[in-house]
């Protein structure tokens, strides 16, 4: 299954989702959308994601242009309040993040997820 984390008033989360249905219709493989700024993530989700994305830097998950970002001063903010943050302002999550087999990749450019799909 491929989950895409989609905000679909952002034209890259949009770039992306056609992308990972494209390949997910031509691999016969599910794909769940999920609108995160409707159904926002719990703070073990968030936690999960950032473990798929695979780096230590928690601000890859953040979109430091938004007002919040600076308001509750994020840049060196630690993990707890960065997900605190997220849960309380969804738009505060970068997107879109795809995950599949327990790997994600933001998609910035559009094109990076398709990483996750290559064969080792």
């Amino acid at each position: 299954m491929i989950t895409i984390y989609h905000n679909p008033h952002c034209s890259k989360s949009r770039e992306t989702l056609a992308l990972v249905q494209a390949h997910a219709g031509n691999a016969q493989l599910a794909l769940q959308v999920i609108d995160y700024q409707k159904t926002p993530l719990h703070v073990n989700e968030l936690h999960k994601l950032w473990e798929a994305l695979g780096t230590d830097d928690i601000q890859v998950m953040l979109r430091n242009n938004e007002v919040e970002y600076a308001s509750l001063h994020l840049a060196k903010a630690d993990i707890t309040t960065v997900f605190s943050a997220i849960v309380s302002h969804p738009h505060l999550l970068q997107r879109p993040i795809v995950t599949y087999q327990n790997k994600a990749a933001i998609g910035r450019p559009p094109e990076h997820v398709l990483t996750l799909f290559k064969k080792a």
